[in-house]
């Protein structure tokens, strides 16, 4: 996968700080579901002005935004590193790669795998990326029963035997504070 340059403003949707892409960037991307990327992002500002602002370099998920681009969330190590806040002008460069970072497992779900050995061996089993997709699934309700349930059903599709959750439109945003129908809120 080539390299990819952009310039994109932080942009603040409910209590989250995000970065999206612009439409290029993402075109050049080989999924409009979620990729991994590793990643250089740096401030930009103004040339004539001193800055001790650094460069962050990180691998990270780029998360589809439901209409076809993707973005991330711009963490608080990323925010003290870079002295960055929303509107601020970040560069950035990334490419993207094959390897996936272990998601982190949501409490409950972990939960519900250690209650189950069988099912817990058959998670580590399955991909990186696959675990990723039955975690997206998961927490794209901001209802708790239905999150529950949707533990259930994984608990049980692996149980059966399934490697991946099925019927997931994998393009859609699954953050319920920046997304509402599967789409990243308006940044307008």
């Amino acid at each position: 996968m080539q390299e990819v340059n952009f310039q994109s403003r932080l942009c603040k949707i409910n209590s989250w700080l995000i970065l999206r892409l612009p439409d290029e960037a993402s075109k050049k991307l080989s999924s409009r579901g979620m990729v991994m990327v590793e990643a250089e992002l740096g401030s930009s500002i103004e040339p004539s002005i001193e800055s001790s602002r650094g460069k962050v370099k990180l691998k990270l998920p780029l998360e589809p935004d439901g209409s076809g681009g993707h973005w991330f969330k711009f963490s608080s190590e990323m925010q003290k590193e870079l002295k960055a806040s929303d509107g601020d002008l970040i560069k950035v460069k990334f490419k993207q790669v094959a390897d996936w970072l272990e998601p982190e497992v949501p409490k409950d779900l972990q939960d519900s795998l250690d209650g189950n050995p069988k099912v817990n061996e058959l998670w580590l089993d399955i991909t990186v990326k696959a675990r990723w997709e039955f975690i997206r699934w998961i927490r794209s309700t901001a209802n708790p029963e239905t999150r529950k349930r949707r533990i259930e059903v994984s608990i049980s599709k692996l149980n059966s035997g399934m490697r991946r959750p099925c019927c997931f439109n994998s393009s859609m945003c699954t953050e319920p504070e920046v997304c509402k129908n599967g789409v990243l809120l308006s940044l307008d």
